[in-house]
């Protein structure tokens, strides 16, 4: 687990390209496109279609705090036809993330999610498996030590913020998430670590191409927090 880039908003680091797809490493910290809530002025799709100088054409998207394997179709169609492997969840995905406490060896979270309304609730299920994980001598809540893991998980549906919602649902929230996940360890990596990000990372992209038929399988490296992070969880 030693690999990792350092993230910048200048240049993508570019995963994989062929004539129909381009694959680049999302950083933390940036919208995939233009939202209507959003005030952001600067997107993955404006940047990487200046980087290329061609348009693309998003196939999926990740949250702006997550990092990792993000795919474009360089055309209207081939994005289509990748998309619909998407929506008929032929596309493996697989994610990182560091977690608070530790949980068991493997396991799946079948809990329905609301809806952003609010009226109705849908089916998410989530399957992750520990890789790795740590007792640390530091006193962040109420007890002395703190505990942390590293998880592997792949999703069966994609609920917005499946992942994060998921494991706040299990009372061990992705450090770094605002949102969903606990305050004084949040705080803990941000201020006495210097790890100011969501620890949740798309790993990999496994998918089988449109027009070729071969089967590609795209991994992200992590960038340097989510390095120094590991290396804490990874101690011996």
């Amino acid at each position: 687990m030693s690999d990792f880039i350092q993230s910048s908003f200048d240049d993508f680091s570019i995963l994989y390209e062929d004539e129909h797809y381009v694959a680049i490493n999302k950083p933390t910290g940036i919208l995939v496109h233009k939202t209507k809530i959003s005030e952001d002025t600067v997107f993955v799709l404006q940047l990487l279609r200046d980087q290329l100088g061609q348009r693309i054409y998003p196939v999926h998207r990740l949250d702006r705090a997550t990092s990792g394997v993000l795919i474009f179709g360089k055309t209207s169609e081939a994005a289509s036809l990748l998309g619909q492997q998407f929506q008929s969840k032929d596309v493996q995905k697989t994610y990182w993330a560091v977690i608070r406490g530790f949980v068991e060896d493997v396991a799946t979270i079948d809990y329905a999610l609301l809806t952003e309304d609010r009226k109705k609730r849908q089916e998410a299920v989530t399957h992750y498996k520990r890789l790795l994980q740590v007792e640390l001598p530091y006193a962040v809540g109420r007890y002395a030590t703190a505990r942390y893991s590293l998880v592997e998980v792949q999703t069966e549906t994609g609920r917005r913020h499946q992942i994060r919602r998921h494991f706040s649902h299990l009372r061990h929230p992705i450090i770094g998430d605002r949102r969903h996940g606990d305050v004084k360890h949040n705080k803990f990596f941000a201020n006495d670590l210097r790890i100011d990000r969501l620890l949740l990372h798309a790993r990999s992209l496994k998918w089988k191409h449109p027009f070729s038929q071969k089967v590609e399988h795209i991994k992200a490296p992590i960038d340097l927090l989510f390095q120094k992070a590991l290396s804490l969880i990874n101690q011996k």
